[in-house]
């Protein structure tokens, strides 16, 4: 790293001969039976930028972490080589893994005093990836501060900081608003340009990423069924891209069009001089949620929108002023959620959080699906019934979860996940669901199925209040809007 450019903090001064053999390789994760990865053989240039198609468990996770030396021998049975020079930089799926420091400044600065730059040449490096993200903070802002979309951008930073020779990337726009996306591409490009990095990157969406990437490698069932040029593999292989739920552009998926709720329709949500937040308050304009519609929560990062969740949900007191709830979901119970019970809780909200992990409790898909069963019905269902079971087996084939039913949630992809916590709360569905960002990580299969699942929900008299960054959602499930 002493060689870093003097103009371009944090990134290298071209030559980078970064190269990656993969020879062989096939994984397969501990307590599964089929192999993720299958026998792969490929090699990535220096300088190339390659772009990982596939469908949501195709295995585009997996060979990342094998490709950043990430994926431990305790997680499964591995065979295979991979011969890699230079330094790899990895942006994992889920941003909350790989934060480490307490402050912004010192998360980005990590790698490099593990790379053991000279501390003088440590906080220019800093600063100027942080600015190369577009995140805005003081440095001493705490991370545990950051909202979901932030803290991608804070593992970038700290990439791009370090001055990787490789940097490899899990789909690192998926929780970003549509200008951070903007960002954070543009970000990558002229890193890549300046420095000669390889750069890997995972993504559902072609057009995205089209103008950065120089090469497509699509994974179907854990093996290689397509590489070579962005242009020639989209151009060749568009229907089994298709068929692997690609999204390609002018492809975009249609829905019925949406009908604006009417102003005299009864409110399941009205909040009264509401101020939210952690540490600082934050006034929110007056809200109300139509009883038995759709509202999507939309806003730049760090604009309060989970907090706002959280706090309407009941999972987050107010710091100021109150929220009123139409009767059909109190059900005969106060207006102040803190008193109920927890299980009073669970029959009458649903909660699906921004990671999923945080709400997974059993061992098994099958089972974590019929714990929203057991919820429904106040914990007091020793078995479950044969409708209950059909209606779980029906949730798992819709989303593309029947063949992981007997797996451990916690192995699943990272779009898997999502499906799988977004399924808890579909089979509970409670009189008010909320869903923070429920469609990133999907493939356009997964996305369309899980629109039409939350759809089916508000047509037979469920709230429905979601966060997303996504337009496509937005046009598809937003009766109304709310811009913070």
């Amino acid at each position: 790293m002493d060689g870093a450019g003097q103009d371009e903090p944090g990134v290298h001064a071209g030559g980078n001969t970064a190269r990656i053999q993969v020879r062989g390789l096939s994984f397969r994760h501990a307590s599964r039976k089929k192999q993720a990865l299958k026998n792969l053989h490929f090699t990535v240039e220096a300088g190339e930028r390659v772009l990982v198609l596939g469908a949501s468990g195709s295995g585009k996770s997996t060979l990342l972490a094998a490709l950043a030396g990430v994926l431990g021998a305790d997680e499964g049975e591995r065979t295979g080589e991979i011969v890699t020079t230079g330094i790899v930089g990895m942006v994992m799926q889920d941003p909350d893994s790989q934060v480490i420091a307490g402050t912004v400044g010192d998360d980005v600065a990590f790698g490099c005093e593990n790379l053991c730059i000279p501390r003088e040449e440590i906080w220019p490096k800093v600063r100027a990836a942080l600015d190369a993200v577009g995140l805005d903070c003081p440095l001493d802002h705490p991370t545990a501060e950051l909202s979901g979309g932030q803290k991608q951008r804070l593992a970038l930073a700290g990439v791009i900081a370090m001055g990787a020779d490789i940097i490899v990337l899990d789909e690192p726009t998926a929780n970003l608003d549509p200008q951070g996306v903007r960002e954070v591409v543009a970000a990558l490009t002229q890193v890549a340009q300046r420095s000669g990095a390889t750069v890997i990157v995972v993504e559902h969406r072609v057009e995205t990423w089209a103008k950065l990437a120089t090469r497509a490698l699509v994974l179907a069932d854990g093996v290689i069924a397509a590489d070579g040029p962005v242009a020639e593999v989209t151009a060749t292989h568009g229907a089994m891209l298709a068929d692997q739920g690609v999204w390609m552009p002018g492809h975009d998926p249609t829905f019925p069009p949406v009908e604006k709720i009417s102003a005299t329709t009864d409110n399941a949500v009205t909040t009264h001089e509401l101020e939210i937040g952690w540490t600082r308050p934050q006034a929110v304009p007056p809200i109300t949620i139509p009883l038995g519609a759709s509202t999507v929560i939309t806003g730049a990062n760090g604009a309060g929108k989970t907090t706002l969740m959280l706090t309407l949900a009941g999972l987050k007191k107010p710091l100021a002023g109150n929220i009123e709830y139409h009767p059909d979901i109190t059900q005969g119970l106060g207006q102040d959620l803190h008193e109920w019970k927890s299980a009073q809780l669970a029959q009458r909200i649903g909660y699906v959080f921004q990671d999923p992990e945080h709400q997974f409790v059993a061992r098994t898909v099958r089972e974590e699906l019929l714990v929203g069963v057991r919820q429904k019905k106040l914990f007091r269902a020793a078995t479950y019934t044969p409708e209950d079971e059909a209606k779980a087996e029906e949730i798992l084939h819709r989303l593309r979860l029947e063949h992981l039913a007997r797996a451990n949630p916690f192995t699943l992809s990272g779009g898997q996940k999502r499906r799988l916590s977004v399924a808890t709360a579909l089979i509970n569905a409670p009189g008010l669901l909320f869903f923070d960002e429920p469609t990133f990580g999907q493939d356009r299969s997964t996305f369309i199925e899980l629109v039409s699942l939350m759809r089916e929900l508000t047509n037979t008299g469920t709230t429905v209040i979601s966060v997303s960054h996504d337009e496509l959602f937005i046009a598809a499930m937003a009766d109304q809007e709310i811009r913070l």
